[in-house]
């Protein structure tokens, strides 16, 4: 074992915020709470050593005159952190950040995806033909059909009302909620590796 400290450190951590959740004692449970808030208190300093590593390299590319992308990178980086750390998250000019300029950039993002989306759905079937492609396909446009209808007809009675909403709410919420379990699942087997000190990632 490379790091007992580090392992028998984790691994009791762990376990006391394992126990302060079942049990329902005000020792464990405090234990927990402050535990957690040191948790917070790190991924906030990680985070900020994030953003100064990511600043630094975009940096040496300005200096290299590499790339304009990286200086509006870095302004709109620490333009976006001291505003909200000086006027508080909730404040006026934070929310118009994140209504005027965060907002709209995600929903054009959204829509890149969705016209991304497409086109692959299209050239699917040339590249891998197959019954779960055509499956697939036939999915995408009758969600696509259901969510936005046909221009100059309007939405379709059947699909709009009845096919689009059970295929949401059937085959898609059941997959994703399967493809949730997979992730709880791996993410509980994750964390019992690191409790019995079969997994070290803090040792390297």
């Amino acid at each position: 074992m490379k790091a007992p400290v580090a392992t028998a450190v984790a691994m009791a951590v762990g376990i006391v915020v394992l126990v302060g959740y079942f049990i329902p004692l005000s020792i464990f449970t405090g234990l927990r709470m402050l535990l957690l808030q040191w948790a917070i208190i790190l991924a906030g300093a990680a985070l900020f050593v994030g953003m100064v590593n990511l600043s630094q390299h975009h940096w040496a590319r300005i200096r290299a005159r590499r790339g304009v992308g990286s200086a509006w990178l870095v302004f709109s980086l620490w333009a976006t952190f001291f505003i909200t750390f000086y006027f508080a998250p909730a404040s006026l000019p934070t929310r118009w950040l994140f209504d005027a300029i965060l907002l709209p950039a995600s929903v054009a993002l959204l829509g890149v995806l969705a016209v991304s989306l497409t086109v692959a759905a299209v050239r699917l079937p040339r590249r891998r033909p197959g019954l779960f492609t055509i499956l697939f396909l036939t999915t995408t446009v009758l969600i696509l059909l259901g969510s936005i209808g046909i221009p100059g007809v309007g939405s379709l009675p059947f699909v709009s009302n009845l096919l689009r909403p059970w295929l949401a709410q059937v085959p898609a919420a059941a997959g994703a909620r399967g493809i949730l379990l997979g992730v709880a699942l791996g993410t509980v087997a994750t964390g019992l590796r690191i409790l019995l000190g079969s997994d070290r990632p803090y040792s390297e």
